[in-house]
C-alpha cells in the first residue's frame, strides 16, 4: 500500500520537472516565446473581445452606412468595410470563433481517435485491421476535401463546418497513437500488469493512454493552427460562418472584390491568419524538439 503514495508523488515530480523544463526552454528560444506571447495575446483578446473591441456592435454585424469602405484613419485604425463596420472590431471579435472552433475540434479528433488508436495498438490482428482500414478510408482524402464534402451534405453553418473538421481530423490521432501504442505494448510496465491479471482496459486507459500524451500535445499545437485556417478557407468558400458573424476567412471573401483599390478590407484579416496559424505552428515545432530530440532541428 505505501507504493502507490510514492508512486504518485514521483509522477507529480515528473510533471512539475517536465513543465519547468518546457518552460526554460520556450523562454530561452526567442522565436517559441515570441509564438507563445502571441498566442497568450490571441486568446485574452478572444475572452475579452467585448471590452476591447472599438465598436463590438460593429463586429458582431450592426451595419453604419455612412462609414463605407472608410480608409484607415484614426478613429478606424483598421478602416471600415462595404456596409461600414469597423474592421478592428470584426477582427477581433472574429478571435472567438477562431479560438473556439478549433478547441472543439481537437478535443473531440482526440477524444475519438486516441481511443481508437490505442485498441488498435495494444490489441492487433483482426482489431488493429478493421479500425485501420476505417482509418485509411478516411485518410485517403485530403481533409479540407472531405470536410467540404461533409459540409455540404450537412448543410452550411458554423456548427456543420465544425463537425465537418472533426469527422476529418479524427484519423490522424488514432494513426498517431496506434504507432506509439505499438512501441509501448512491449514495455516491462505493460508485461507486469499483464502478468498480474490487469484488464485489458486498464492498461489502456492508465498505462497506455497517459504515455502517449506528449506525441499528443504536440500534434494538437499544430493542429489548433491548422483548423484555423481550415475554417477560414471554409468560411471563404462560403460554407462556414455565414454573415453577418464575424469570422476571418469570410472577411478575406467578402473583401476579395475590393483587393486592388480598398486591400486593407482582406489584409487585415489575412494577416490575423497568418499570425495566429505561425505562432501554433512555431510552438508546435519547439515542442515536438522537446519532447523527441531525435526531430531537433
Amino acid at each position: 500500500m505505501p507504493a502507490i503514495p510514492a508512486l504518485s508523488v514521483e509522477s507529480e515530480l515528473q510533471s512539475t520537472r517536465t513543465f519547468r523544463h518546457v518552460l526554460s526552454v520556450i523562454v530561452r528560444d526567442p522565436l517559441a516565446l515570441a509564438s507563445t506571447i502571441m498566442i497568450v495575446l490571441f486568446i485574452l483578446i478572444a475572452i475579452f473581445a467585448y471590452q476591447v473591441a472599438p465598436y463590438p456592435q460593429e463586429g458582431i454585424g450592426r451595419t453604419n452606412a455612412p462609414n463605407t469602405m472608410l480608409v484607415p484613419s484614426a478613429g478606424h485604425i483598421l478602416g471600415a468595410d462595404r456596409l461600414g463596420r469597423d474592421i478592428l472590431s470584426r477582427v477581433i471579435m472574429g478571435a472567438r470563433p477562431a479560438l473556439i472552433v478549433p478547441i472543439g475540434v481537437v478535443v473531440f479528433a482526440v477524444l475519438i481517435g486516441a481511443p481508437l488508436g490505442a485498441i488498435a495498438g495494444y490489441k492487433g490482428g483482426r482489431v488493429d485491421d478493421v479500425i485501420m482500414r476505417i482509418t485509411d478510408l478516411f485518410l485517403a482524402f485530403p481533409s479540407l476535401l472531405l470536410a467540404l464534402a461533409i459540409t455540404s451534405a450537412l448543410g452550411r453553418g458554423l456548427q456543420n463546418a465544425a463537425i465537418a473538421l472533426i469527422i476529418s481530423w479524427w484519423p490522424w490521432y488514432t494513426r498517431l497513437v496506434r504507432g506509439v501504442t505499438i512501441s509501448l505494448r512491449e514495455r516491462y510496465f505493460v508485461e507486469a500488469a499483464q502478468a498480474i491479471g490487469v484488464r485489458d482496459s486498464v492498461i489502456i486507459l492508465r498505462h497506455i493512454l497517459p504515455n502517449t500524451i506528449s506525441p499528443i500535445l504536440v500534434q494538437a499545437t499544430v493542429d489548433f493552427g491548422t483548423v484555423i485556417l481550415a475554417m477560414g478557407g471554409l468560411a471563404f468558400l462560403g460554407l462556414g460562418t455565414q454573415p453577418p458573424a464575424p469570422d476571418w476567412g469570410l472577411m478575406v471573401s467578402e473583401g476579395r472584390e475590393y483587393i486592388l483599390n480598398q486591400w486593407w478590407v482582406s489584409t487585415s484579416a489575412g494577416l490575423a491568419i497568418f499570425i495566429v496559424v505561425l505562432a501554433f505552428n512555431l510552438l508546435g515545432d519547439t515542442l515536438r524538439d522537446i519532447f523527441d530530440p531525435r526531430q531537433y532541428r
